[in-house]
């Protein structure tokens, strides 16, 4: 059967993000049991296909009901004991939400800022580690409120040379599936994301890894985890039970969204992840460049050393306001995403180039069609980029 998904305005938003018609197909499989054989057959690929993207031979994944927000939970609960130190490295808004939900579940957090349009420096990060023993140092891979990408790397290098028993947990909700990322190599603790943003599935699926390491923690702590549905002890059988094979129950899984899931891996796995992120790498400069050369605009990045390979972020020129722009675009059949930093929120406007925008390059013209809307819009709001005017 031959399915096209109906005529819509293109979403270039920081997600969710555009779906294929496969992945979207696979959304709208028939009912069927969650214990049955086909659906085990198909969760249990669909976690070993998620090590892959994430270039881990050892990380326990757990694909649970719920939003990237989930992840935060996950990780609060199971890894934060009360009094606990934590470090969160804030490079946008997302820094602070991970910072609130850590002080939820007993947190003592402290908050390594960064200005607008940048992250936490390698002196800064080791001078923070050498004052207090933290139990855990969280990065915001991709904070979506700025399109600014932290170096986890270097990061987690860090940590493991002054701070080695900190564990490194890795905001990856818009960084997984369009940023390099290796777990195993880099000694990540914890990665986490959400399905509909570099993964191409729609919103529904919290979809976090952990290292043994973390795992050891969790099984071996003295004191109960702080939550019942988050808790990896709930869903670590459930995990390694459809792995292996054999359906275990602990709450009832999104069946459709786990087969949209497994076809959009699927996908991302049948070619080596590197050329992924190497696409994505591509599509981002030619977009970047295009803002930065021929629209003569600023990026809320003060560096492109340290710009988001899914997202661009874009500062409005002088006497031009959102509502110039953002509901033209949406005459043109382009819907972007306005500004969310709390310090520039009226400033700037976001648009995402993840998943098929980023990849699909043949069949698709979707960064095409974005540059050819931003061209008229612009000129219809009285814009003219001074530097190439003459």
């Amino acid at each position: 059967m031959a399915f096209h998904q109906a005529e819509h305005s293109l979403l270039v938003i920081p997600g969710p993000i555009e779906v294929s018609d496969d992945v979207l197909f696979a959304n709208a499989t028939p009912s069927q049991s969650h214990m049955s054989k086909s659906f085990t057959e198909t969760f249990g690929q669909a976690i070993k296909m998620f090590r892959q993207v994430l270039v881990t031979e050892r990380g326990q994944p757990f694909i649970v009901a719920g939003s990237g927000t989930l992840g935060w939970d996950m990780v609060a609960s199971n890894l934060i004991e009360s009094g606990d130190e934590a470090l969160v490295l804030h490079s946008g808004y997302f820094g602070q939400s991970f910072a609130d939900c850590l002080e939820a579940y007993g947190a003592k957090v402290t908050q390594l800022k960064a200005p607008v349009g940048q992250c936490p420096s390698r002196e800064q990060i080791a001078e923070a580690l050498t004052t207090t023993n933290y139990k855990l140092i969280t990065v915001t891979h991709v904070d979506t409120s700025t399109g600014v990408l932290s170096n986890a790397q270097m990061v987690s290098e860090v940590v493991h040379q002054i701070s080695p028993d900190t564990l490194v947990i890795l905001d990856g909700v818009c960084s997984v599936g369009s940023e390099e990322i290796r777990m195993d190599e880099w000694s990540l603790d914890v990665v986490m994301c959400a399905s509909q943003k570099g993964l191409g599935v729609p919103p529904g699926l919290s979809l976090v890894c952990a290292s043994e390491r973390a795992v050891h923690f969790v099984e071996a702590r003295k004191t109960k985890i702080n939550s019942y549905f988050a808790s990896w002890l709930n869903w670590l059988p459930v995990m390694r039970g459809y792995e292996q094979g054999k359906p275990v129950y602990f709450a009832t899984p999104p069946v459709q969204l786990i087969c949209a899931l497994h076809a959009s891996l699927k996908e991302i796995t049948s070619r080596p992840i590197a050329e992924r992120w190497t696409k994505n790498k591509q599509a981002s400069k030619d977009f970047k460049d295009f803002v930065t050369d021929e629209l003569g605009l600023k990026q809320v990045p003060n560096d492109p050393a340290f710009a988001a390979n899914g997202m661009t972020a874009i500062y409005f020129p002088e006497g031009i306001s959102a509502s110039d722009i953002v509901p033209r675009l949406l005459e043109c059949g382009i819907v972007v995403a306005g500004g969310l930093h709390k310090e520039i929120k009226d400033k700037y406007f976001r648009i995402g180039h993840m998943g098929l925008t980023a990849i699909d390059t043949t069949t698709r013209r979707d960064l095409e069609k974005v540059k050819d809307a931003l061209r008229h819009v612009f000129s219809a709001a009285g814009y003219v980029n001074k530097n190439i005017s003459k």
